[in-house]
């Protein structure tokens, strides 16, 4: 008994799968890079969480001067517990927020209420001073809930500074709402002497920093992170896994034809 022997591909088969077999090379490499990086991110993002849930819990240092500010980085600095003496200055501005895991007893729609604080050392800081319901956003709305006066020293937690995207709401000026941490730009709707420098950073302040009357409630920082970057990774190889499988199905069709 004989057998058929199994036929080769044609020469006109093989050409035909050429070129897209370099297309889907290229894109399977594009592919699996994506989900390298993203396994990288991954990596980074888990020790960054870490690191920041151990960091929160030590003592405070003195918050960086305007001598250290080019070296500071977000992952080094973010969440790190910090001190300053000084003062408050006049005005205050109002960071929109959803308080969904309130550490006091009020959470829900309102702002975070934000302070230009003068630093002994002769610079301007914003510090969150904490939250306020919406309604209570004015501070005619809420009785004793003026800054502190005269010199005290603040601790609290370091947070960077944001930047917006397209699709971030433009700060509201007049009414003083503001849906990003912009330092620079909120001490300028402040009216803050432009000679004095302003932190490149924020603080929250500690649930110390709460008045009598309990507004604004302090000490509501969000401790949180995006991390998607399984998800991302697991697209990107579960694409390039499908990429693979169509080439194979399509060049198995292409060595069929005569």
């Amino acid at each position: 008994m004989t057998t058929d022997p199994v036929p080769s591909a044609a020469p006109g088969a093989l050409r035909r799968l050429l070129w897209p077999l370099i297309a889907a090379l290229l894109v399977l490499a594009v592919l699996l890079a994506l989900g390298s990086w993203q396994v990288a991110r991954l990596n980074w993002k888990l020790d960054l969480i870490e690191r920041v849930e151990q960091r929160v819990d030590d003592a405070p240092v003195a918050a960086p001067g305007p001598a250290e500010w080019p070296a500071l980085t977000d992952d080094g600095w973010d969440y790190r517990p910090v001190k300053v003496t000084g003062r408050f200055l006049p005005g205050e501005l109002y960071y929109y927020i959803a308080l969904a895991d309130p550490k006091g007893p009020l959470g829900g729609p309102g702002y975070l209420v934000y302070a230009p604080f003068a630093a002994r050392e002769g610079y301007v800081v914003l510090v969150n001073r904490g939250f306020v319901p919406d309604r209570q956003r004015l501070p005619e709305a809420r009785p004793g809930s003026a800054a502190p006066e005269g010199e005290l020293t603040i601790e609290g937690l370091w947070r960077r500074n944001e930047r917006g995207n397209f699709a971030t709401v433009e700060a509201d000026e007049k009414s003083g709402i503001w849906f990003v941490r912009e330092p620079a730009k909120m001490a300028a709707s402040l009216g803050v002497d432009r000679t004095m420098p302003v932190a490149p950073y924020t603080i929250d302040a500690r649930a110390a920093l709460t008045p009598p009357s309990g507004l604004p409630q302090a000490g509501e920082t969000l401790v949180s992170f995006t991390n998607n970057h399984l998800q991302y990774a697991v697209t990107w190889f579960g694409l390039a896994a499908v990429l693979v499988v169509i080439f194979v199905v399509f060049a198995r069709g292409q060595l069929r034809k005569p």
